[in-house]
């Protein structure tokens, strides 16, 4: 028999799995402002960087604002996802299970950025029309990104005391 993959005690597994879903339940432990601001920062990153792009590749192509919005939204995902795809498959995750980590670590928090974001954008008089040279293009952009990041942090800090969202790839740092 091999005692190394078999385990007879309840109590080990259920220690054993209450350790691989990332301490949750009532004795979890709480997370800090600090590391709730750098995952949503991280998250921000890969968000900012495809929406940005999207915005731009929709501009240039003269698309109309719904064509430019969907671009900008899928692409921040796929950035949002990759930035946290490559930090576990350098971790040492194969492909499948890094792209599970990815989406259970990310969707949450891109989505409430990008609702954000992009609903700011939508309510700014004059900015879904503006041109990438225009000011008022840019500061409904950032400030979106600024009123977004105020939003999504306490989103993550509740997912990660709760031991989802970023704490899932903390297990693999």
């Amino acid at each position: 028999m091999d005692h190394d993959t078999r385990h007879t005690s309840t109590a080990h597994d259920h220690a054993a799995d209450q350790h691989h879903r990332g301490h949750t339940g009532p004795h979890a432990p709480g997370a800090s402002w600090s590391m709730a601001a750098k995952a949503t920062l991280h998250c921000l990153t890969g968000c900012a960087i495809g929406e940005i792009l999207g915005m731009v590749i929709g501009t240039a192509l003269l698309w109309g604002n719904v064509e430019t919005m969907v671009l900008a939204i899928v692409l921040a995902f796929v950035f949002g996802y990759s930035f946290t795809l490559f930090a576990v498959r350098r971790a040492g995750l194969d492909f499948k299970t890094a792209i599970k980590v990815a989406l259970v670590a990310d969707t949450v928090s891109i989505a409430v950025m990008e609702l954000v974001d992009n609903g700011i954008i939508a309510l700014v008089p004059g900015a879904m029309d503006a041109h990438l040279s225009d000011g008022l293009f840019w500061s409904a952009l950032l400030g979106g990104f600024a009123i977004a990041f105020l939003i999504t942090t306490p989103v993550n800090k509740w997912m990660i005391g709760r031991g989802k969202g970023h704490a899932v790839v903390h297990a693999y740092h």
